[in-house]
């Protein structure tokens, strides 16, 4: 019974939430939610070299013969250490895919 109490509070309060985050755009609809700014972290963050195969899903072999296959994949060198930016990298081997 009191779990059943903690699950309402908990669904109220997300509601609340939501409710007031609407209505705090609703004078300006073209202002970024929550989502937005997750998804702008994202275009921004650079994965290193060592960590392609983390983002890529496939095996640290793989994505090693992967960079070294294809040398135009997006990249960028900082003090001798490559780094792929997260965004562009997902979206080229989307479109090398196809």
């Amino acid at each position: 019974m009191e779990l059943d109490f903690f699950w309402l509070a908990v669904g109220l309060a997300a509601a609340a939430y939501f409710i007031g985050d609407g209505m705090k755009n609703s004078n300006n609809p073209n202002s970024k939610n929550m989502m937005d700014y997750l998804s702008d972290q994202d275009e921004k963050q650079l994965i290193h070299e060592k960590d392609v195969h983390y983002t890529l899903g496939i095996e640290k072999k793989d994505a090693q013969s992967l960079t070294k296959e294809h040398e135009d994949i997006p990249h960028i060198v900082i003090n001798n250490s490559v780094y792929y930016p997260k965004k562009r990298l997902l979206e080229w081997v989307e479109e090398i895919g196809k």
